[in-house]
């Protein structure tokens, strides 16, 4: 069990990152973001304990989110898998005792969360509406165009865009079967309104 960790989980474009840090900021929390610690998780990996990773680096970018199939891009997408995982607990447990954190991210399956937890309400997975996915990534600009990088990014994005929803829907589906906290999130949502939200779920001064 790690008791001083509230996680945030969810697909892809749910705003994750931004409800973290503002929760840690109104309640004097460590922020703990695994997508700032992929390049360095996938170094600290091997093949043997992250075959897919492996195979996703030796991909071009037509071949990572154009030319297969959405399907097989979800199947087969190491962090998905869940490789890593065990690197993001290392890293928390190597915090200073005590410290509460809240840690955010898709990384964050269900199914690996769960045992760690003794308490259920200290995680939480956001499940965006297509609508609510789209229009946040959207105004993320154009760093993370993944698909830009492609020869046909159009295409590139309807692929990511059906893989994600597919996640989605995996994630409901575990979600239910574990008995875990989801919130939906549809077009409307305030930033204030979710900070809030989660901050009581979590029971944490400052709801």
């Amino acid at each position: 069990m790690i008791n001083n960790v509230y996680w945030i989980g969810g697909a892809p474009g749910a705003g994750k990152s931004t409800i973290a840090r503002r929760i840690a900021a109104r309640c004097g929390l460590e922020l703990y973001a695994t997508d700032d610690v992929m390049a360095d998780h996938a170094r600290r990996s091997t093949a043997a304990d992250a075959p897919y990773l492996e195979r996703f680096k030796a991909m071009d970018m037509d071949e990572r989110w154009l030319t297969r199939s959405p399907e097989t891009m979800l199947e087969t997408f190491h962090w998905f898998r869940g490789e890593g995982f065990p690197l993001i607990v290392e890293d928390l447990l190597r915090l200073p005792a005590g410290t509460p954190v809240v840690a955010e991210g898709f990384r964050l399956l269900p199914h690996l969360v769960v045992p760690l937890l003794d308490n259920m309400d200290h995680a939480v997975w956001l499940l965006p509406t297509p609508a609510f996915r789209d229009a946040a990534l959207a105004s993320r600009g154009a760093d993370l165009d993944l698909p830009g990088r492609t020869s046909d990014p159009e295409q590139a994005r309807l692929n990511l865009s059906r893989r994600d929803r597919m996640f989605t829907d995996r994630l409901i589906g575990e979600c239910e079967r574990l008995g875990c906290r989801t919130v939906e999130l549809d077009v409307g949502v305030t930033e204030d309104e979710l900070t809030t939200r989660l901050i009581r779920l979590f029971g944490l001064a400052g709801g």
